[in-house]
């Protein structure tokens, strides 16, 4: 199974979009990648599929809002700015998919929505009526009020649980590399790229995982968290490089290079 079947065949489509891919060079939005991912979307829904974004970047929203908050590291801070962030990330998807002619909705939430069975289960129904409607939820943990006990962490792992509760046919995260290679392909130039996993106990003895990068909270291990999860559901995940043009539709047509999580 390719990572071009997975796609087609699949109908119910989360997709997580990292705050590295969301973030240009100098930490500002990308926002030329939200309009562009928008329409790739657009094209999914137009053939039958229905799309969940899990989003980051409300922090690197807040910092192309209010650049002199960049440096300030207490924790008040940092929920202020992914307050003030969250409003112009959604302001800007909400520009990106209105060009396509679509609504959002958005939904933001904490490691307790998933806990608790009334509360999940009222996220459940407000996504169905939103895709129902043809609305894309876009959801993001609610960084301005979450403290270490109740949050998720990130989003890779948000995005799994969103997955499993959605009873999605597959999880795609888009991140700063291309999917999962035997060493860090950014100081390693042999670094191999590992294409199709079928166990992820066998691959964690092939490869080295290294830490979170500048603008995500999420690293390679919170990906393999996030399809250990899925896969034990029996939903795939696919991890792919979102800085890769039209990378949406490169991964439909099998044009895109990726690692695809088979399921249990």
């Amino acid at each position: 199974m390719t990572i071009s079947q997975i796609l087609n065949e699949s109908r119910k489509i989360v997709i997580k979009i990292g705050s590295n891919t969301l973030a240009k060079e100098d930490g500002t939005q990308n926002t030329e990648f939200m309009h562009s991912f928008a329409r790739q979307c657009k094209n999914l829904i137009s053939k039958g599929k229905q799309i969940v974004v899990v989003s980051s970047g409300a922090q690197v929203s807040g910092v192309s809002t209010i650049s002199g908050w960049s440096h300030k590291k207490d924790i008040h801070y940092k929920q202020a700015l992914a307050s003030i962030g969250q409003v112009e990330l959604m302001s800007q998807w909400r520009k990106a998919f209105a060009e396509q002619d679509l609504h959002i909705g958005q939904l933001l939430l904490t490691k307790d929505d998933f806990e608790d069975n009334h509360r999940s289960l009222n996220i459940r129904n407000t996504l169905f009526t939103l895709i129902d409607e043809g609305v894309v939820p876009i959801i993001n943990e609610n960084d301005s009020v979450a403290i270490e006990e109740f949050t998720i962490g990130d989003n890779d792992n948000l995005s799994a649980l969103t997955a499993i509760l959605w009873s999605a046919d597959l999880l795609i995260l888009f991140s700063d590399i291309e999917g999962i290679f035997t060493d860090n392909p950014k100081t390693n130039p042999n670094a191999e790229l590992i294409e199709s996993v079928k166990s992820i106990s066998e691959l964690r003895k092939k490869i080295t995982i290294g830490e979170t990068n500048a603008f995500g909270t999420g690293g390679i291990e919170t990906k393999i968290q996030a399809a250990t999860k899925t896969t034990s559901y029996g939903i795939p995940m696919i991890l792919a490089n979102g800085g890769i043009e039209n990378v949406l539709d490169k991964l439909v047509d099998g044009s895109a290079r990726g690692t695809l999580f088979l399921a249990d």
